[in-house]
């Protein structure tokens, strides 16, 4: 994907142009208070291209799906037309109930496309924050993201999440001769393009924290041992990490991108062992009689969360990325699987089996304040945005298809997110680097 070529912040170069002052503007959010109302904001379609048009849709909807904005209906604006080099007649807006109000303007000559954007905060009748970028014109939908970005970072203090790839799982033909192919796609669905060809079943992807690749675990031709690959999103380039007969799980990678862990059964035992990315040196971690699986590093590198039976029935352990000094933090009814640290580190989300269907649910790393966010008849394979604010899963309700939603750690907000086919296992990228 091409990276803008210029990036500029327009904190006093825009006020100085206005002769607006860039005063501490109001248009903010508190996100620790559990009764906190979605922000009302305007965007206007960006003048000066058609294109304009297309890049307000997609910052409006990622917006409006983040569960924090509320997007005015462009109906009821009341000052049409507006660019980024004008000033808004803020009681026009006020009026509209909006607090913030988004303004760009978009050019374009021999494939190339310059963007400027503005967000105003209505209530001190000042600008918040602005970006200017120069980059190809076919890059126009990352550009929105990355614009998202700034929004969501300037109202709620913290980062972004839409400028970002999830890989999954894509399903299709009939259940008892399924084609499992790796699928990545922008995280509100659009760019989706394959990485497997369906030839073999593909399953498991995970991307790297560091870099826009991923690990994944491949059957052999005619169901042979699986294998473990590591793809690079961009060049398309593969190489085989090794063959792990009786693996578990697909490798995780450590915070750093440096080592990957994962479960491997030997010898009739199933352990979690870890491996150098580059070296590909193991190393074992525990070592017993039970099931040990889902293996996922915090967000420091220095402890490791996992799944095991070792007390009798699946549960939540955690243990020094070391190896040893394993301790269980789950204590409620039914079973834990696929626990995945957030990269905020106060989380671990993971999904929960019990009587009445499965849940996906979150807890703090000492196994305290245990609360579920989605149930269903099938919801499973929790995987953290960059930012620890959202959560996606996959979800099939009985007879149904099987599709990705995303879900904030309130409960309060959950979206289905669009796919060509059948989606499962998805895994959410970092932010994609500029």
């Amino acid at each position: 994907m091409m990276i803008p070529q210029r990036r500029t912040v327009l904190f006093g170069a825009a006020s100085a142009l206005l002769g607006v002052p860039a005063a501490r503007a109001q248009l903010t959010i508190d996100m620790t208070k559990p009764s906190f109302e979605p922000v009302p904001i305007a965007i206007v379609d960006f003048q000066g291209d058609a294109m304009g048009a297309q890049m307000a849709t997609v910052i409006r909807n990622n917006l409006q799906n983040s569960g924090l904005f509320r997007s005015i209906p462009p109906g009821s604006f009341i000052e049409k037309n507006l660019g980024a080099s004008s000033q808004p007649r803020f009681p026009d807006w006020r009026q509209v109930g909006a607090a913030g109000l988004v303004v760009g303007s978009v050019s374009s000559s021999g494939g190339s496309l310059k963007v400027d954007f503005r967000l105003w905060d209505v209530i001190a009748s000042a600008q918040a924050t602005g970006l200017s970028f120069t980059s190809q014109a076919a890059n126009w939908r990352r550009l929105s993201h990355i614009i998202s970005d700034a929004i969501y970072k300037r109202v709620t203090g913290e980062e972004g999440y839409f400028d970002t790839r999830v890989a999954y799982v894509s399903e299709t033909g009939p259940l008892n001769n399924r084609v499992k192919r790796i699928a990545i796609m922008d995280q509100d669905g659009s760019n989706n393009r394959y990485i497997t060809d369906g030839a073999t079943i593909a399953i498991t992807p995970r991307f790297s924290p560091t870099l826009q690749e991923i690990v994944y675990m491949a059957f052999g031709e005619n169901k042979g041992p699986p294998r473990v690959y590591l793809q690079s999103v961009d060049s398309g380039r593969r190489e085989l990490m090794g063959n792990f007969p009786g693996m578990s799980f697909a490798p995780r990678f450590s915070p750093d991108g440096s080592r990957i862990a994962m479960s491997l059964s030997q010898d009739g035992r199933t352990n979690l062992f870890e491996m150098d990315v580059r070296g590909r040196s193991q190393r074992r971690l525990t070592n017993s009689s039970a099931i040990d699986t889902s293996p996922c590093y915090s967000s420091d590198g220095t402890q490791i969360v996992f799944n095991s039976d070792r007390g009798g029935s699946q549960q939540l352990y955690v243990m020094p990325a070391g190896g040893g000094g394993e301790r269980r933090i789950s204590f409620g009814e039914g079973r834990y699987a696929t626990p995945v640290w957030s990269p905020r580190g106060d989380y671990i989300a993971f999904t929960k089996i019990g009587g009445s269907g499965f849940g996906i649910g979150i807890m703090r790393p000492d196994g305290s304040g245990e609360r579920l966010l989605a149930n269903g008849y099938l919801v499973e394979g929790p995987t953290w945005a960059p930012n620890g604010r959202v959560l996606m899963f996959f979800r099939q309700e009985r007879g149904g298809s099987v599709g990705l939603s995303a879900i904030d750690v309130t409960g309060r907000f959950e979206r289905r997110v669009p796919t060509p086919t059948d989606a499962s296992d998805p895994a959410w990228s970092p932010l994609i680097p500029q």
